[in-house]
């Protein structure tokens, strides 16, 4: 039976970051499982752990050596190695080098050659001499974004690193890393235990720390734990507690012994928007805010603390001390953003650059402004409105609430515009403007605000590809993917009808000679964005030949591409779709190899044959009664039609030669089979299917 014990790796340091400490814990315990497999070492379950003050990895049954093996060295061809039976100074050079005589090595053959080759049994390490290498390697594939030396020490980490847990079943690991000596005392809670805690063997880790030390190292236990205290504290309010993911993962990773406590502020600063209140609570205090059951705010946070006190009514008065002048600063700066109209604050955007070869924010929205104008003509939407949008879209840039909180760009926007008595769906739009920010994100649901969304996106894919900044590999410093993804979302999913590469002409036009790239750089961007719309049809379901059934026929309109795969679909389920499919191919391939200019037109006088006849007569009805689906783009209904072929190109392939030795009816049945392909391909190209 093969022995196993548990291996227990703790790093205890200062604080580490907030915000990064989820990741580095996952990246640590992947780090060292990815070496352990890479050392030929088994393991069961691995575990990772981390708090403000450790890192921490458990790995269950791992094994105490490797397995034994077979060294394996090739060395020179038979061929070479021999002469006359003779072994040549090939084959004794290669033997001497690995320590024994030649007829002592082995002969490999395969079906690409025979080689003399040496085989020796290994037998495998001890685990724990593997160990400290493995782990000092594992600490040094995090991915750090800053990490320094500390006092003397060589060695980089994220923070000083004050004690080392490295434990294998009841051994310590005899290694030093960060000029630590590693032992089996880890320390608890900086305040309620902070001396040393014995741990006698890996799986006593979460219980030693969480009842002797007030602990809990596990991070998805103590993320549960805060949940729990939260909604209960609300509860009590008669209220709702607003969890931002972000916020919970950054308030689990600031705390070891989580104890949630509520007070209360002012009621009068309700008065101010709800997000500006919500951004001051979360985003400078790390507060849960609390709403009634119609969302809207109640005067109360939940704060969150790392110690049990005996008074906890001291926290709570200090930290409802500390809010106030916080909502104070949110009111003044809305109250003094107030006094100046967005329109009047244009000129302030001059001073801030877009891009260093792309202009002023101001320019930018003398651009979104006149294309989103046209966009908003193009889907019947009110073309003042989407004009006046995109002239205000990024006034409220300037004002001290979004200095202050960067991420209610947009939304400041709405609220200044209600102010400023705007049209109601002007002030829509500025909050709608950066929707989707993300995967799966709502879209803008107003016409104009789509109208801003896309001129905004359009106008950043315009400029940065015309001075030549791409996204590169896994480099995307502009977001361009999100972008490219957010134009296609508000297109599809909003239904929109819009000429992509016509758009994309006259947002270029606007660019007036800045950029460095000619107008061709238009259809490098669409195709950018096409490639974006294959993962995104990939990602939701649909299949790479029925995608690509619709791509190859080059349309400019989105809404019509995603319409016409939604057709083909559907089309794949009919019992004729692979019969008509593969026709579709055997004609493709025959007008390919064929080097006859074919006509346009078929001539009937020149159908002798009742197959070929039938074919004429059936493609000439069909392309009757599909053209006003067409027009409807009721292209799934077209293809049912289609499916009509079946037996007309069935009976046509099994009668009929087309590349008969007579030039006038091989070229009048290459122009039928053209006719068939056409008016397939005026939904899509289903020689693409794989069926």
């Amino acid at each position: 039976m093969i022995e196993v014990r548990d291996l227990l790796v703790e790093i205890g340091t200062e604080e580490l970051p907030s915000k990064s400490l989820l990741k580095f814990s996952e990246e640590l315990a992947s780090a060292l499982g990815k070496k352990l497999q890479e050392a030929k070492l088994s393991y069961g379950e691995i575990k990772s752990y981390g708090s403000p003050r450790r890192l921490a990895v458990l790995v269950k049954n791992l094994v105490v050596s490797q397995p034994d093996w077979i060294l394996e060295r090739r060395g020179p061809a038979l061929a070479a190695a021999f002469k006359n039976n003779q072994p040549t100074p090939a084959a004794q050079g290669f033997a001497q080098g690995c320590g024994v005589a030649v007829g002592d090595l082995e002969q490999l053959k395969n079906e690409k050659g025979a080689w003399l080759i040496y085989r020796k049994l290994q037998k495998g390490s001890v685990t724990q001499e593997l160990l400290p290498e493995i782990i000092a390697q594992s600490l040094k594939a995090l991915p750090m974004p800053k990490p320094m030396c500390w006092g003397d020490l060589e060695a980089e980490f994220i923070r000083p690193v004050h004690w080392l847990v490295m434990l294998f079943g009841s051994e310590v690991i005899p290694t030093t890393l960060f000029g630590i000596t590693a032992d089996k005392k880890t320390r608890g809670h900086r305040f309620h235990r902070s001396k040393p805690l014995v741990l006698h063997y890996p799986s006593e880790y979460e219980d030693v720390l969480a009842f002797q030390g007030k602990v809990i190292a596990d991070f998805a236990k103590r993320r549960a734990m805060i949940i729990t205290q939260v909604e209960e504290i609300a509860k009590a309010l008669n209220g709702i507690p607003l969890i931002a993911e972000s916020l919970l993962n950054e308030v689990t990773a600031l705390v070891e012994w989580p104890v949630a406590l509520w007070g209360k502020f002012d009621s009068a600063f309700l008065s101010l928007p709800r997000e500006a209140l919500i951004a001051t609570m979360e985003g400078n205090q790390k507060y849960f805010p609390v709403e009634d059951e119609n969302h809207n705010l109640l005067p109360y946070f939940i704060t969150v603390t790392n110690i049990e006190s005996q008074d906890p009514a001291v926290i709570i008065a200090g930290n409802e001390r500390v809010i106030r002048p916080r909502l104070a600063d949110a009111d003044f700066f809305y109250t003094t953003d107030c006094k100046t109209p967005l329109i009047s604050r244009r000129d302030q955007l001059k001073k801030i650059t877009f891009q260093e070869k792309l202009g002023s924010i101001f320019e930018k929205t003398e651009r979104i402004s006149h294309l989103a104008a046209i966009i908003a003509k193009e889907i019947s939407s009110n073309e003042d409105w989407a004009r006046r949008s995109g002239l205000l879209s990024k006034s409220d840039l300037v004002t001290q609430m979004v200095m202050e909180f960067p991420e209610l760009q947009g939304t400041m926007g709405y609220y200044y515009a209600l102010h400023d008595r705007e049209p109601e769906s002007v002030t829509i739009s500025l909050k709608e403007q950066y929707l989707p920010r993300f995967a799966g994100d709502n879209l803008p649901q107003t016409p104009t605000g789509c109208a801003l969304s896309l001129a905004d996106r359009l106008d950043s894919l315009i400029g940065f590809f015309g001075i030549d900044i791409l996204p590169s590999g896994d480099k995307d410093p502009y977001g361009l993917r999100r972008t490219a993804l957010g134009i296609i979302r508000i297109i599809i999913e909003n239904k929109l009808n819009l000429d992509l590469i016509y758009l994309l002409k006259l947002g270029y036009q606007s660019y007036q000679g800045v950029l460095i790239k000619d107008e061709t750089t238009v259809d490098l961007i669409y195709e950018y964005i096409l490639e974006r719309l294959r993962s995104y049809y990939l990602d939701i379901g649909f299949t790479s030949d029925a995608i690509e059934s619709v791509l190859v026929l080059k349309l400019n309109n989105l809404f019509d591409i995603h319409q016409r795969l939604e057709a083909v679909t559907q089309f794949i389920k009919l019992p004729e779709a692979q019969s008509l499919s593969e026709a579709n191919k055997r004609v493709r391939n025959i007008l390919r190899k064929s080097e006859e200019k074919t006509p346009i037109q078929v001539n009937p006088q020149w159908l002798k044959e009742s197959a070929e006849q039938n074919l004429a007569q059936q493609i000439s009805s069909l392309d009757q009664r599909i053209t006003p689906l067409l027009e409807n783009r009721e292209y799934s209904l077209a293809l049912q039609e289609l499916a009509n072929l079946h037996q007309p190109i069935n009976q046509f392939f099994d009668n009929i030669m087309v590349m008969t030795e007579d030039s006038t009816l091989r070229i009048n049945r290459l122009a039928l089979l053209t006719q068939m392909q056409t008016l397939f391909l005026k939904i899509a190209d289903i020689s693409q299917l794989q069926i």
